[in-house]
Parts: structure tokens; C-alpha cells; sequence
């Protein structure tokens, strides 16, 4: 395909559209004209068979209107409209034939002619075939040689002239408005599919943010359970039903501090143990819990006070909570230290372990890339530094943004 045939096409015209939006106020033009055209010859006619041939031919005209010329504009079918103007042609013919006042009934007939006509082409022919058509009945009625022929000609020549400029305009407009409603709908249904695709999008992003909050809170307290239990079944064969009661206490607690994010995610609730105090007093918590799960040593350290916004606070705690799963799966340490610091607009939260590091050629995995994305979406940076031997340190920055 070239680019050429890859450029979108403009649509056909709807002329059917634009004859059910338009086709009362036609409905009121042909009656008015008739009417009026009517009781003009009824006023003028010479004899009664005059008047009889006018009022049944505009009969037939009615009813062909009515009958066919209706039907095509509702159905969109060429094939009737191209029928109701043949039966008009003749219509128009016969009352010009029929005398002088059947010349009044143009105005009827190049406005229905426009209208009904599919094209600016169709419109032109029928438009002079009409007028050869009268010109020749009018010249024949009374008879017309040399100067008269070249006034009627003249006469209905100028009137060609203005129906088809006439013509050319409203059909002009009549498609610049058709076509305005067709972009309008096209414009209509790009909205739709915009608005159906952000709502896609929102529910992705929703879903991802739902599962790193269920990877970074209740996936990480549920394998502290797993752990914990599996101590405590060690402790209880070995008969240390102290230690064992002691496991079962921190099981207790942490599955409570599972419950507890769980109905906060269910809200969007911040996490509890920001509820309750500052982001330090929360990492203190998070530290001591810890502890107690691994037996390992974890500092806290405050630099920055009191000074990180609400989202910022939820994006640190969930990086420190992520950090220290990946110290109890991997590191093998025996120290960790957090760390909250103050540098400029932003806060700055590290997690340093002395563990056995990270080979260069490690890949990340959920729990680093949920951390990045949730830096990314607000604004920060996260930086992980590890060498074989020599522990890792997770340093994430964020702005601070409003407390």
C-alpha cells in the first residue's frame, strides 16, 4: 500500500442525513407554495377548464410528493427522489403549457429539484432540463417566432441562471453541514474511545498499584508468618514451649498488622503505622518488628524530622519495608541500618546492610521495580549500589512536598 492509499478518505456526503434533518421545513415550503400557487390561478384562470387542469395536475404533484418524493427523502433512496422529480418536471411543464401563471410555479420546482437532487451535477441537469422543457412549452402555447422566442428564452435563461447559482450555494452548505456532523460524530466516538482507553489505563495502573501495595505490605507479612510459624515448630520439637509461646505472640502481631493494611488498602487509607505519629516513629516500628522476627540488629537514624509530605511519606515507607524484605531473603546480614536525611526540597531515605551484596549481573526483580515505579511516580530517583562481600545500600529520593 503506498502512503497515499494509507490517507484517511473523506466521506461521501450523506445526503440522506441531511434530508431527514431538513425535510419538515420542506414539507412547510411545499405546502405554502402550493397553496399560494394555487389561489393565484384559481384567481386568474380564464375558464373553468383551465382551473381544472392546474388544480389536478398540482393534485398529482401533492401526491407524488406525499407518496414518493417523502418516501425517498425517509428511505434514502435515489431511485425514488430521481421518480418524484420526473413526475415534477412534467407537472411544471403542464401548468406552464396550461398559461402565463404556470411560470410561478419555478420557485417550487427549482427548490424541490436542489433539494432532492444527490449531487451538484444531478442538480444542473435536472435544473435545465426543466427550463428546455418549459422554454419549449411556453413557445409552443402561444405560438412564439423570432423576437418572442429570444424573450422566453431570455426569460427562463436568466431563471436557470439564478436557480442554479441558488442551487450550487444551498447544496454547498447543505454538504459543509453534513460533512460538520460527520466529523462531530467521528470526533464524538474518538471521545469515547479516549475516554474507554484512560479508563483501561486507570484500571492497570490501578491494578499495579494495588499489587505492589499487596507485594510491599501483606505478601511481606505473610512471609513473616510462614517463617515465624516454621520457627516456632522447630522450637516446639525441641520442647522450648517458652520460645514457642514467644513465636506465636510475633505471629499474633504481625498477622494484626497484616488485617490492618489489608483494611487500609480496602479504604485507601494510608498505611497504619503513618496513622499514628511520624515516618520516623513508623520506620522505629517497622525496625523493631523486624528485629524480633530476625534476630538481626536495624538502626534508625532521623535527619530530616518531620518535614516529608504524605506521599512522600507512603513512597519512603513502602521502599523501607521492600528493603528489608530483600535483606531477610538475600543478604545475609547482620546489621541494617535506615537512614532519613533532608537535602533541599527533598527527602532522602537509605537502607544499608553489611550482607553478602549483589553480583553485577543480577537482575532486578518485583520488589526493586515496584520501588522504581513507585519513585518514578512521584517524582524521585532510586539508586541501589551493592558489591559481592561488601552489602547493598538502597538510597531513594523523593521530594518532600507538603506535610
Amino acid at each position: 500500500m503506498s502512503p497515499a492509499d494509507a490517507r484517511p478518505v473523506t466521506p461521501t456526503v450523506d445526503r440522506h442525513g441531511f434530508w431527514l434533518r431538513t425535510l419538515l421545513m420542506y414539507d412547510l415550503v411545499f405546502v405554502g407554495m402550493t397553496a399560494v400557487y394555487l389561489v393565484a390561478v384559481l384567481t386568474q384562470a380564464e375558464g373553468f377548464a383551465d382551473a381544472l387542469v392546474a388544480v389536478s395536475t398540482m393534485l398529482v404533484l401533492a401526491l407524488a410528493y406525499a407518496l414518493v418524493g417523502r418516501r425517498a427523502a425517509q428511505r434514502g433512496s435515489a431511485r425514488l427522489a430521481d421518480g418524484y422529480l420526473a413526475v415534477l418536471v412534467v407537472v411544471v411543464v403542464v401548468q406552464v403549457a396550461n398559461g402565463d401563471i404556470g411560470s410561478v410555479l419555478l420557485f417550487l420546482a427549482y427548490t424541490q429539484i436542489w433539494f432532492f437532487a444527490r449531487t451538484r451535477v444531478a442538480g444542473v441537469v435536472w435544473a435545465v432540463a426543466l427550463t428546455v422543457a418549459i422554454t419549449v412549452a411556453a413557445v409552443l402555447r402561444i405560438g412564439a417566432t423570432g423576437q418572442q422566442v429570444t424573450e422566453i428564452v431570455a426569460q427562463f435563461g436568466t431563471a436557470l441562471m439564478f436557480a442554479v447559482v441558488l442551487g450550487l450555494w444551498i447544496t454547498q452548505i447543505a454538504e459543509q453541514s453534513e460533512e460538520r456532523a460527520y466529523l462531530l460524530e467521528e470526533l464524538s466516538a474518538a471521545q469515547d474511545a479516549l475516554a474507554a482507553s484512560h479508563h483501561a489505563a486507570g484500571v492497570v495502573a490501578e491494578r499495579e498499584r494495588l499489587a505492589a501495595e499487596i507485594h510491599d505490605t501483606l505478601a511481606q507479612g505473610f512471609t513473616s508468618v510462614v517463617m515465624l510459624a516454621q520457627t516456632a515448630s522447630v522450637e516446639l520439637a525441641r520442647d522450648h514451649l517458652e520460645r514457642v509461646g514467644a513465636r506465636l505472640e510475633s505471629i499474633e502481631d504481625v498477622a494484626r498488622d497484616n488485617l490492618a493494611e489489608a483494611r487500609a488498602l480496602v479504604a485507601a487509607f494510608a498505611p497504619p503505622d503513618l496513622q499514628d505519629g511520624t515516618l520516623a516513629d513508623a520506620l522505629t516500628r517497622l525496625a523493631a518488628r523486624f528485629g524480633a522476627e530476625t534476630g538481626l540488629r536495624v538502626d534508625v537514624v532521623d535527619e530530616a524530622g518531620d518535614t516529608a509530605g504524605a506521599e512522600a511519606q507512603v513512597v519512603l515507607l513502602r521502599a523501607a519495608q521492600e528493603s528489608l524484605a530483600n535483606v531477610r531473603r538475600h543478604a545475609d546480614a547482620t546489621h541494617v541500618t535506615l537512614r532519613l536525611a533532608r537535602v533541599g526540597p527533598e527527602v532522602v531515605l537509605e537502607v544499608v546492610d553489611d550482607g553478602r551484596g549483589l553480583a553485577g549481573d543480577v537482575r532486578e526483580g518485583n520488589g526493586l521495580r515496584g520501588m522504581r515505579a513507585r519513585a518514578d511516580a512521584a517524582g524521585g530517583t532510586l539508586d541501589v549500589t551493592a558489591a559481592p562481600g561488601r552489602g547493598t545500600r538502597v538510597r531513594l529520593q523523593v521530594p518532600a512536598g507538603s506535610s
